[in-house]
């Protein structure tokens, strides 16, 4: 399992929940079937990395990678934008807190 593996998943997530919310926004099966295949890669990434860490390391790491990597996304493409200072640091913590977990080493 690599950083390029957790990367993987987390942006198989991004492609379903943006699929999903459109899907929510507008309907259609396009936005459907677009949230339903980032959600297979999820599957797929999930499984890979399950080979070679534990549950609390992959979850720890997929979570603080997905949510920074999406929280750029949607600030990018949707035009999403978080609403205070405190949203802003939480989001610098998590971002420490993805490094000091990876300095530890892949938990077995």
């Amino acid at each position: 399992m690599s950083l390029i593996d957790l990367t993987a998943l987390s942006l198989t997530e991004i492609i379903g929940d943006f699929g999903f919310k459109a899907f929510a926004k507008t309907g259609g099966a396009m936005n459907f079937g677009q949230g339903m295949i980032g959600y297979v890669g999820v599957i797929y990434f999930l499984i890979k990395s399950f080979k070679l860490g534990n549950v609390i390391y992959v979850n720890g790491m997929w979570d603080g990678i997905s949510t920074v990597l999406e929280t750029i996304a949607a600030f990018v493409l949707l035009g999403d934008r978080l609403n205070t200072k405190t949203q802003w640091i939480g989001l610098v913590v998590l971002i420490i807190g993805i490094f000091m977990v990876r300095m530890g080493g892949i938990a077995k």
